[in-house]
């Protein structure tokens, strides 16, 4: 990690998708559990107090909310992707990781998890 990196983490999102391949899961919401972490470098924000030099971590998870609840998907890795898609699009983040959660999704683990993460060039 670069020195004067902030890290944003968005622990434990809990929202309700359609997600899976299943019949019953293309008929019903599922759980799944967001963890997001976002670096970026923070020095203006560190010195100015003002909101217009941060990331806004409620902005960044109002859009993550509005696309898991408001579509569909078959695969974990197309929705921990397109998630990882809204962490990363500011031009200001360095680096960023998202891990989604499927509980229930195993008859004998508490879940099934994928992580991605990005880096820029």
């Amino acid at each position: 990690m670069k020195q004067n990196q902030a890290v944003i983490r968005i622990k434990n999102l809990r929202l309700r998708t359609y997600i899976g391949i299943n019949e019953d899961e293309v008929q019903n919401k599922q759980d799944v559990i967001i963890n997001a972490q976002i670096h970026y470098c923070a020095d203006k924000a560190r010195n100015s107090d003002d909101m217009d030099d941060a990331l806004n971590y409620r902005t960044i998870t109002k859009k993550i909310i509005k696309l898991v609840e408001m579509n569909r998907f078959s695969l974990l890795e197309k929705l921990t992707s397109d998630v990882l898609a809204i962490t990363s699009e500011h031009h200001w983040v360095d680096y960023a990781t998202v891990e989604v959660d499927k509980p229930h999704a195993l008859r004998f683990a508490d879940s099934v998890s994928l992580q991605l993460s990005y880096q820029r060039d």
